[in-house]
């Protein structure tokens, strides 16, 4: 089969489905205790920035889902993983501060919001990870979105 029998199995590469979204979490939080992360948040969106899965661990901050939510609704708003906006917000501080504003505060500028592709490199959505320092948070979006057989991009460059 050209989808590796995936499509049976509630994958789908041309949407994210809440198969591969709950890959993507339960994945993301695996690696997160392997790695002795402290606890985890991890919300997927899909291409739309609807949340399609959310799983926040024992012990992880109130504020963790939120800041879940905007690395990956920053990464799709923009169309770049959330660790280029970092960059950008040293670079350009007052762009974020308009897309800040523009995104009625949706986004939020540190690595851990990676966006999901297809293999053709079609944005499906984006998982967000927070609870541990920014760059723990992407190791373990990244891990999620590999078990899922989907491509995460934590390097696409801004077009700003």
């Amino acid at each position: 089969m050209a989808d590796g029998g995936l499509a049976g199995r509630g994958f789908c590469m041309d949407r994210l489905t809440l198969a591969a979204a709950a890959t993507i979490v339960d994945t993301a939080l695996a690696k997160g205790r392997e790695t002795g992360c402290a606890p985890l948040t991890v919300a997927v969106l899909d291409a739309g920035g609807h949340l399609v899965a959310l799983k926040r661990e024992d012990g992880s901050g109130i504020m963790r889902a939120d800041i879940a939510f905007a690395k990956a609704w920053g990464a799709l708003g923009l169309g770049v993983p959330s660790r280029v906006l970092a960059d950008l917000a040293e670079k350009m501080p007052q762009n974020m501060q308009t897309f800040a504003v523009i995104s009625g505060g949706r986004l939020f500028a540190a690595p851990g919001g990676v966006l999901i592709r297809n293999e053709e490199g079609g944005i499906l959505g984006a998982v967000g990870v927070s609870g541990d320092v920014s760059d723990k948070d992407e190791v373990c979006a990244v891990h999620g979105v590999s078990e899922a057989r989907l491509v995460p991009d934590t390097q696409s460059r801004s077009v700003y």
